[in-house]
């Protein structure tokens, strides 16, 4: 009996690292090439040209991540081209910025769909983000970016 419960908590932590390895990063240039395979020998598949663009990293190559952009482009980035830095797209047609976390709080600003945000922190439902000259929380449920 000992050893089922002690094997059934082995392959529940082996699950777990495997879905903890997935994670958000973004890109540090305003040019980035998104190649075919994990070296700068395969072709490059296409160019981002959006800086803080955010990607889930799904593998590693040596100094190459495989990802996985918010329109399901998957392919190699070299690790020096991404960033730690927070950020993340709105997913919702139409989502508002609000002065305070909460729905009830005056809002500020309408944010359209695909709008990219840099988020300075969050809590359980709700991230405090810049967009442009604009400063506020949205619903965290409405960003893609963010784990």
């Amino acid at each position: 009996m000992f050893k089922i419960i002690l094997i059934f908590f082995f392959l529940l932590s082996a699950f777990q690292s495997l879905a903890a390895e997935e994670y958000f990063l973004t890109l540090r240039n305003d040019k980035v090439n998104l190649r075919q395979g994990p070296s700068f020998e395969y072709p490059i598949k296409l160019f981002y040209k959006k800086k803080f663009l955010p990607v889930l990293v799904q593998d590693k190559y040596d100094n190459f991540r495989k990802i996985r952009d918010h329109e399901n482009n998957t392919g190699w980035i070299h690790i020096s081209q991404l960033s730690k830095r927070k950020a993340a797209l709105i997913i919702d047609d139409e989502q508002l910025i609000f002065n305070k976390p909460s729905i009830y709080s005056k809002p500020s600003v309408v944010l359209k769909k695909g709008r990219l945000c840099k988020i300075k922190k969050c809590n359980k439902n709700w991230c405090k983000v810049n967009v442009e000259n604009y400063k506020g929380w949205v619903k965290k449920e409405s960003l893609w970016g963010l784990l």
